[in-house]
């Protein structure tokens, strides 16, 4: 449905705009695709956002090429219209002519009409430049601004879309957003894999300053000092307030040559990043390197995810007492390992988001039951939590019981995720397993499974929180559900 809807709209705004743009204008200013998918792809699928990509490229591009078509035609008709004026008035000026007897005027009406013609074009252009000027001195507005301004002039239609550009996207993506013509594409939310730090650099100098709202880069080979190019660009997105980076190839240790200079760099862009509220950080050699970065940002956060960090106990220390903790409405630790050094951390970092934390994931932490006890009284001061993940931790069947009892004193929470309990497996199983071998480790056939959910929900049926879902289904799990 929804690329046929482009389909249409694109037929529409070039058929109108090469004979009637001032309707356009007044009819249809902004077309908002964010947040769609392509006709293939559910909610969710990267490649359904990927194809809708495609398409609304195609369609700029098409739209610019039938404008200049139809301009070039315009341009055509009225250089025959000036030419059949231009020869009707040489005509009746010969017939006065020779009528007088004047033979030698036809001559001198030729050079002034040709004069004429030369001096209103030279006009024409002046005042173009002039318009242009005003616009780059203009208060407060910078050379880009001004000429983004200038560009718009002529659009008849803004486009607003999330795109995601990979490396067999990148150059129609990238012909698109460059292109002049009665549609103009935004960008909301740019998503961008396996594409290199040279192309990324191009690609958001070609977008609109305007409009972009967050950066999200997966697969590509970035470094420290890749990404410390980057920074200067985004901080020139206004309203940019979220930056996720996945796989990154972010490595943040100091016995790398050049990498002090680097650490410098990057976290000078930072401090530039004025609006930024989120910050996604997958799986990034940051051994004890958390201060540097987080310190760096010069507003407090409101979502933070740190999965696949081996956080140190240095670093969950400082985060517990920076100026993030306190604001935090989202927070992801997962896959960082915890014990009885690092949870007293975490147990800090909770009572300071206290008030304000609404999803928390701790999947794949290493949680016992121990240490779950230690967590419970932290996470039962979350008055306004709505979600919690713990999936992939070694908790016994009590200890889910114990969390889904204190689970129904949380008055917000809509959504628990809780681990198979060790009881549910196969024989085998190493007393302290990982989350990867929890993963992969065969669940006991001859265990009921929903022996373990009916003694959960029991609790819930005995506390009356009809509105608490429990599961253990990991897959289809989604937090933003609650919202």
């Amino acid at each position: 449905m929804v690329l046929s809807l482009v389909s249409l709209c694109a037929r529409e705004v070039v058929r109108d705009h090469s004979s009637s743009p001032c309707w356009l204008r007044c009819a249809l200013q902004v077309l908002d695709l964010c947040g769609l998918q392509g006709d293939e792809g559910g909610m969710g699928d990267p490649m359904g956002g990927w194809s809708l990509t495609v398409a609304l490229c195609t369609m700029v591009v098409q739209a610019r090429t039938r404008a200049q078509r139809a301009q070039r035609e315009r341009k055509r008709l009225s250089v025959l219209q000036r030419e059949k004026d231009v020869k009707r008035e040489r005509g009746e000026k010969t017939d006065t002519d020779e009528l007088r007897g004047h033979d030698t005027e036809e001559l001198d009406l030729c050079g002034t009409v040709e004069e004429d013609e030369v001096i209103l074009g030279v006009r024409r252009r002046m005042e173009v430049e002039r318009k242009r000027e005003t616009l780059v001195a203009g208060p407060g507005g910078s050379r880009r601004d001004a000429e983004e301004k200038d560009e718009n002039a002529d659009v008849s239609v803004h486009v607003r879309a999330d795109l995601f550009v990979n490396a067999r996207s990148l150059e129609r993506v990238r012909g698109a957003v460059g292109a002049l013509g009665p549609l103009r594409l935004q960008c909301r939310y740019l998503r961008v894999e396996e594409v290199s730090v040279t192309s990324i650099k191009t690609l958001l100098g070609l977008l609109p300053r305007q409009g972009l709202l967050g950066v999200d880069v997966r697969y590509s080979s970035l470094g420290v000092a890749g990404l410390a190019e980057l920074l200067p660009l985004l901080s020139t997105f206004p309203a940019l307030s979220s930056l996720r980076l996945h796989y990154c190839n972010l490595d943040f240790r100091r016995d790398h040559v050049g990498q002090e200079e680097a650490l410098r760099d990057l976290c000078q862009g930072l401090t530039q990043l004025q609006e930024l509220r989120r910050l996604s950080l997958t799986a990034l050699r940051l051994p004890g390197q958390l201060r540097v970065l987080l310190s760096s940002l010069p507003q407090p956060l409101e979502v933070l995810e740190l999965p696949y960090l081996s956080l140190s106990p240095g670093d969950l220390a400082y985060l517990s007492c920076s100026h993030h903790a306190s604001t935090l409405q989202q927070l992801d630790l997962s896959e960082n390992r915890l014990d009885e050094n690092t949870v007293t951390s975490v147990c800090r970092l909770l009572s300071q988001a206290a008030s304000g934390l609404q999803h928390l994931s701790l999947t794949g932490c290493g949680l016992t039951d121990a240490l779950l006890g230690l967590l419970l009284p932290s996470l039962g001061g979350c008055r306004a939590l709505k979600s919690l993940a713990l999936a992939l931790n070694p908790l016994s069947v009590a200890g889910l019981v114990d969390l889904v009892r204190m689970a129904v004193r949380m008055p917000s929470l809509r959504q628990l995720l809780y681990p198979n309990p060790l009881e549910d497996y196969q024989p085998g199983l190493p007393d302290l397993p990982s989350s990867a071998q929890l993963l992969d480790w065969p669940l006991d056939a001859v265990t009921d499974i929903n022996v373990t959910s009916s003694q959960l929900n029991r609790v819930l049926i005995e506390s009356g929180r009809s509105d608490l879902f429990l599961t253990c289904d990991l897959l289809n799990y989604d937090k933003d559900l609650v919202d």
